[in-house]
C-alpha cells in the first residue's frame, strides 16, 4: 500500500516572510494540496519564527485539526501552543540556533528522555498523537517506545545525501530494519528529510512505512511546474 503524503508548507511561508506581506499564503497552499490527495499538512514553528507563524497553525486547525501535523521543539512555549490549538499530531524535533534546517534526529539521553516523556504525556492526555523525529537506530526506536510515542519519524537525511549506491542501499536497509522493529513494538512509522522524486520510491516501499513527510523538494519543483503538478508527480513517484 502506498504511504500517506504529508506536505510541509514551511517554505511557502519562507517566501511570504521575505517580503513581510500576506502572499503567498501557506494556508491557501494547504487547501489546494488537500484537494489533490495530500493526507497531512506539516508545519514547523521554529523559535525564531523564520517561516511559519502561530496564526498559520491557528487557521489550519480551524479548518481541520486532524490533518495538521505540527513539528516543534521540546519547549514550554511550544507545548502550550500545541495544547492551545490541538493539532491532530505533533512531531518533536531537535532545534538548534543558526541551523539551516533540522540536521538529524533527537539525541535521547537520560535527561532528555525524562523531559520527552513528560511532554509526550501532556500532549497525549489532550488527545494529540505524538511522533519523535529520530535517527534510524534500533536503540532510538526502543527509547521512543519507552517514552510513549505513538509514531516515530525516521530521519532520511543521510539516505538522501548518500554519495553512492552501496551507501544508499546500506542506509535504506537501516531504515527498513527500524521500521520493522517499530511495527513490532506497536509504533507507527513515518519518514522524512531530503526526500525527492528520485529517492522517495524506495523509502515508500519499506514494509510498515505509513507516511512520507516532504516539503522542500515539492515546493522547489512547484516553482517550475506549479504546486498541483508537483504534488501529483510526488504521489506518482511514491507508488
Amino acid at each position: 500500500m502506498t504511504p500517506c503524503l504529508g506536505l510541509n508548507i514551511d517554505h511557502i511561508a519562507t517566501l511570504r516572510q521575505a517580503r513581510g506581506i500576506n502572499a503567498p499564503d501557506p494556508v491557501q497552499a494547504a487547501k489546494t494540496a488537500l484537494t489533490l490527495g495530500v493526507d497531512y499538512i506539516v508545519l514547523h514553528i521554529r523559535r525564531d519564527r523564520r517561516h511559519v507563524q502561530e496564526h498559520d497553525l491557528q487557521r489550519l486547525c480551524a479548518i481541520n485539526r486532524k490533518i495538521v501535523h505540527l513539528e516543534m521543539a521540546n519547549t514550554k512555549e511550544m507545548c502550550e501552543m500545541a495544547l492551545k490549538y490541538a493539532p491532530g499530531s505533533v512531531c518533536i524535533v531537535p532545534e538548534y540556533p543558526n541551523e539551516l534546517t533540522t540536521s538529524g534526529g533527537l539525541k535521547i539521553d537520560a535527561k532528555t528522555e525524562n523531559s520527552l516523556r513528560a511532554l509526550t504525556g501532556k500532549l497525549k492526555r489532550a488527545g494529540i498523537k505524538v511522533s519523535l523525529f529520530i535517527d534510524a537506530k534500533p536503540d532510538d526506536v526502543r527509547k521512543a517506545k519507552k517514552i510513549g510515542a505513538d509514531i516515530v519519524e525516521l530521519c532520511t537525511k543521510d539516505y538522501s545525501e548518500a554519495k553512492n549506491a552501496s551507501l544508499r542501499a546500506k542506509l535504506l536497509e537501516e531504515l527498513s530494519m527500524c521500521s520493522i522493529l517499530a511495527k513490532e513494538l506497536g509504533i507507527r512509522v513515518h519518514s522524512g528529510h531530503g526526500l525527492n522524486l528520485e529517492n522517495a520510491a524506495d523509502v515508500a516501499a519499506i514494509d510498515g512505512m505509513e507516511c512520507l513527510n516532504i516539503g522542500f523538494s515539492i515546493i522547489a519543483r512547484a516553482v517550475f511546474t506549479g504546486l498541483p503538478h508537483a504534488i501529483l508527480e510526488m504521489r506518482e513517484a511514491m507508488k
